[in-house]
């Protein structure tokens, strides 16, 4: 018989703890091991009994809800934390995802939904409910966007590539010249023509540029 995946819910509320428990006790291959509304005693639980998943549920996203998950993936690393929240605004679901959650599920999740988002969870891999997806979904459309927006290397020649290489690795104008069999002013024309294509103010913002683009190594 395969070995029962161990949970814990933490939640301030005893009757939303009670009805996660309930929704759960039918389930064949899952225990709930722990239970707590004070996260002192949560982690005291935790370092005395760890679990597979840990099921968090947020009425209100704050510092201390922050710490906390903070707290719990620094030092239960195999703990995954499965958030349900009353908040699934964008800042809440980053904010949870950046402090060590590894699932989010929205208020409308249902019964069936837990239930795969804790298996998906202790088979190793994240889970957020569907409008959690879509709204990551439009924040890397937007992120691309923005991207797109932004200038980049197809912007300039063969030439004007060879030379912000020769003079990201510290190649001086007459060198660089000499190299291309160019003036000076030839290549000082170049530079000025990259920087503005690139809406670049200084140099060192062509360096991070090329070394971006894989243009120069460090």
């Amino acid at each position: 018989m395969a070995e029962k995946i161990k949970l814990g819910i933490f939640d301030e509320l005893k009757i939303t703890r009670e009805g996660i428990c309930s929704l759960l006790s039918s389930v064949d291959d899952m225990d709930i091991s722990l239970q707590a509304e004070d996260q002192e005693i949560m982690l005291k639980q935790l370092r005395e009994e760890p679990v597979n998943v840990l099921i968090i549920v947020v009425h209100a996203f704050n510092i201390g809800v922050t710490n906390f998950l903070v707290q719990i993936s620094s030092s239960f690393p195999r703990v995954r934390v499965l958030i349900i929240s009353v908040s699934n605004d964008e800042e809440s679901v980053l904010r949870s995802i950046k402090a060590g959650a590894k699932g989010f599920l929205a208020r409308d999740t249902t019964r069936e939904e837990l239930v795969e988002a804790i298996h998906t969870l202790r088979n190793g891999y994240d889970f957020f409910s569907n409008s959690i997806t879509l709204l990551l979904l439009n924040k890397y459309i937007k992120r691309l966007k923005t991207d797109d927006d932004r200038p980049d290397i197809r912007s300039l020649s063969s030439r004007e590539i060879e030379i912000m290489k020769m003079w990201g690795n510290s190649f001086t104008n007459k060198e660089i010249a000499d190299k291309l069999f160019l003036s000076v002013r030839t290549v000082e024309t170049h530079k000025n023509h990259i920087m503005q294509k690139l809406n670049l103010k200084t140099s060192v913002d062509l360096v991070k540029f090329a070394i971006r683009n894989n243009i120069i190594d460090l």
